[in-house]
């Protein structure tokens, strides 16, 4: 476009981006959307003080290597990195309880790929904390807490929410960062589809004798995957599925009956155990929006969808339709385009739904076809796992796959 005077008129709005959902997602867009001088206000139905803790509480997130370049894009890493524990290795084994301790399967180390380590284990209340810090500090972004949308309106010039204390607030394009149960995706109309398993993950943070060695390790049992991810010092993070009414059961438990049901399926390879902060249950189901996108309106995250957990992809895969969307806005700015524009949403949209689409029935195949002992299925998965971890070509692939290094990535996930 060289003649200015082409340039689109766009009517003024109070804020470029109105972003709803103040947890993870939602306050990295807004930081990206800086970056490209866009200013957006996030809001979000949670007061401070509960979305940013000091507490430990147990969560921790496995960021693929792409994330914490994201991170790293956003000016978020110097004051993370003493709190991130490097993921080496990564040891899936078919194990049953009482083998649990017998890693025989897939054995992936950073040392066969040149970019470093696969990538990092880092606390909630780290993550947040340097989100809300950075989001305090740019003048391009307002932060609402304790406040809820109760209505929603786009039209082609605009989009406006209405909020729980009778304020509208007005914006150029609207997105939707909070959550399965969306409330955004729920007042455009968009559907969902998906499925419950029958699972419940119990999440923990333990104590351990011994040094993990920056090794996570995920264990295949009949009820459910088990995920043993190390975090600073000689600690780890347990994310364990179980059928749902066991898992009730489990989590009625006191603490040491808690820990005798699991130090059986976690083996002892980590010597004595004990918890370290508090116990956690989710129910695992799949579900996904039928559309990523509507008028002057996208989706990111758990509002677009959510998976098991058995890939430790949930937050990595909401990462990237934040850096995709931000690179779509920001390259459509910089050509003049009014970057909510159905066309210029729909990039966004082809970009991440088939991504997603693909990872979420890849995650819902191997929990089907992993969460069962039958001897056939049993047989067929150990010898489908040692020809991979023999081939190294293809081990390779896997390693970075795993930190969401294949594929087309956006400029924030770039090094």
């Amino acid at each position: 476009m060289d003649n200015p005077e082409d340039a689109p008129i766009f009517a003024p709005m109070e804020h470029d981006l109105i972003i709803v959902g103040g947890g993870l997602n939602g306050p990295a867009l807004a930081l990206a959307a800086a970056q490209a001088g866009l200013s957006s206000v996030v809001l979000d139905a949670l007061p401070r003080a509960v979305r940013e803790t000091d507490d430990f509480d147990g969560r921790g997130y496995a960021l693929a290597l792409s994330s914490q370049r994201m991170l790293k894009g956003l000016g978020l890493w110097e004051a993370l990195a003493d709190q991130a524990q490097p993921m080496r290795q990564i040891k899936v084994s078919d194990g049953r309880v009482g083998d649990a301790q017998v890693f025989l399967g897939l054995h992936f180390d950073s040392a066969e790929i040149e970019e470093g380590p696969m990538g990092y284990m880092l606390e909630d209340r780290f993550l947040r904390r340097a989100l809300m810090a950075a989001v305090d500090a740019c003048a391009l972004v307002t932060d609402r807490p304790g406040v809820r949308v109760v209505a929603q309106e786009a039209s082609p010039e605009g989009v406006s929410v209405t909020l729980d204390t009778g304020e509208v607030l007005s914006g150029r394009l609207l997105v939707g960062a909070d959550g399965r149960a969306s409330g955004t995706a729920q007042r455009a109309g968009i559907r969902r589809t998906g499925w419950g398993y029958g699972q419940t993950a119990l999440v923990c943070a333990i104590a351990h004798e011994k040094p993990h060695d920056g090794c996570a390790h995920q264990l295949f049992m009949p009820p459910g995957p088990l995920a043993i991810l190390p975090l600073t010092g000689n600690r780890s993070s347990i994310v364990w599925s179980e059928t749902d009414d066991r898992a009730q059961a489990i989590n009625a438990l006191s603490d040491e009956d808690y820990l005798s049901v699991l130090r059986p399926r976690f083996g002892d390879f980590l010597g004595e155990i004990s918890l370290a902060g508090k116990r956690f249950t989710y129910p695992l189901n799949l579900t996904l929006a039928n559309s990523f996108v509507g008028q002057r309106l996208a989706l990111v995250g758990d509002a677009a969808h959510g998976m098991h957990p058995i890939a430790g992809q949930g937050l990595n895969a909401g990462l990237r339709d934040v850096a995709a969307l931000a690179h779509v806005i920001s390259h459509a700015q910089r050509r003049g385009e009014d970057f909510a524009s159905d066309f210029a949403l729909e990039r966004y949209q082809s970009w991440r739904r088939w991504d997603t689409a693909t990872l979420a029935a890849s995650t819902d195949l191997f929990n089907r076809l992993f969460s069962n002992d039958n001897p056939l299925l049993r047989a067929a998965r150990d010898i489908g796992m040692a020809a991979i971890n023999a081939a190294p070509t293809l081990r390779r692939g896997f390693i970075r796959e795993a930190a969401g290094l294949t594929g087309d990535l956006p400029d924030l996930m770039k090094a």
